[in-house]
């Protein structure tokens, strides 16, 4: 049975285990905080009970014997032929457990981060193994939202990036590649340029958060919940993405030339966004809304894994 070592029991791990064990994997989970690893455990449990009904686990409580908590680095280590790495997003933190990770892990163990802007060659590069090192950023929650971005630092070997891809390709994530290390990888530069845009449209007071929110979910979210920006405009012209280019650029190259406006990020905006949001949710309205997005995030899983893919 193929093993992992997932370091640190956050959401991102816990949910990493719950990715690994539901296709067969043994997980070793490490947490250097006291107990945190034990207690992951039984969210685990419930995490692959909700997706069993859903279908998208067959045996939630075998899939989750699957997942030990183990007592050291050295033990979550032991017999892994990859690496899921999730301690805190700072520089620092990734060279310091990097550099344990390649010290004790077997030679040709996989080493990868799910650090979600850092790239690799920032922690890696002193390594001794760091051709076998690569960023994997996962989007938040993995074990519902499949892509992988898989960003390696100038040394990582290709034989290393190919390892990583089938291995998620073979627990039914989606890998993607990116081909040379870029600040935030894919996924948050193109969010960021989307929620810098819906920052932009509040601020200046075009339309409110809540109806900006109804624009995505109930617009684009829909078409792109399918198929991506690419795949969107070739079928909005007659003549692919030529013809939407041809006739509908000049507007895109107007709005990118316009001045910038409000400065979206700044103190004065977002107070402004957040009064126009109204009041704070407490944290068990944040619970309970996390629970929900979860749970409409399965039954889009489910539906959409017995769907056939675009044709080409």
């Amino acid at each position: 049975m193929p093993r992992i070592a997932i370091i640190g029991s956050g959401l991102i791990g816990r949910t990493w285990a719950m990715v690994f064990a539901r296709a067969g994997w043994d997980a070793a989970l490490y947490d250097a905080i006291d107990g945190a690893a034990e207690r992951a455990l039984a969210l685990i449990g419930e995490g692959l009970d909700e997706l069993a009904r859903h279908g998208l686990v067959a045996d939630p409580k075998g899939s989750a014997a699957r997942v030990r908590a183990a007592k050291s680095l050295a033990d979550a280590l032991d017999g892994a032929s990859y690496v899921q790495e999730n301690v805190p997003e700072t520089v620092e933190a990734k060279r310091a457990i990097f550099a344990e990770l390649d010290a004790l892990a077997a030679p040709d163990t996989v080493l990868a981060s799910s650090t979600s802007a850092i790239v690799a060659s920032l922690f890696t590069q002193a390594l001794k193994g760091r051709a076998r090192c690569l960023v994997a950023h996962p989007v938040n929650p993995p074990h519902l939202v499949p892509i992988v971005e898989l960003s390696g630092a100038p040394w990582t070997s290709a034989e290393t990036i190919a390892r990583a891809k089938a291995v998620y390709e073979s627990v039914q994530q989606v890998p993607i590649l990116v081909r040379r290390e870029v600040e935030g990888f894919i996924l948050n530069r193109l969010q960021g340029a989307l929620l810098a845009e819906a920052f932009r449209l509040v601020g200046e007071g075009y339309v409110s958060p809540q109806d900006l929110d109804k624009t995505i979910k109930d617009g684009l979210g829909l078409r792109w919940s399918f198929m991506g920006p690419f795949a969107t405009i070739e079928l909005n012209a007659p003549g692919g993405i030529a013809d939407y280019c041809a006739r509908y650029t000049g507007f895109y190259k107007h709005l990118q030339a316009r001045p910038a406006g409000v400065e979206v990020f700044e103190e004065a905006n977002i107070a402004n966004i957040l009064k126009e949001w109204g009041r704070p949710a407490t944290p068990d309205q944040l619970a309970a809304r996390t629970r929900w997005r979860d749970q409409r995030l399965a039954a889009l899983a489910a539906h959409k894994k017995g769907q056939p893919e675009v044709p080409r």
